[in-house]
């Protein structure tokens, strides 16, 4: 898959595939939350949990995404 095709397949799904919706806001929302903890100028050890856990998730939900994208590449 070249990176102009991903793009488009990616609107497709994002505008027919709610699932695919989801998947795209969580991890919007993974990215948010991380941007904030990386700010932190003194993250407790909890914070800094969530941050691993949180870029272990995101990175699930970035494979999850990009498996789905070359599905419908592929049947479409």
């Amino acid at each position: 898959m070249d990176m102009s095709t991903p793009n488009v397949v990616r609107d497709e799904l994002l505008k027919s595939n709610s699932v695919f919706r989801e998947l795209v806001q969580k991890h919007q929302n993974y990215e948010e939350r991380l941007h904030e903890l990386q700010h932190l100028s003194y993250p407790s050890e909890e914070e800094m949990l969530e941050e691993t856990t949180l870029k272990k998730k995101k990175l699930l939900l970035k494979d999850e995404i990009y498996a789905m994208m070359e599905k419908h590449q592929r049947t479409h």
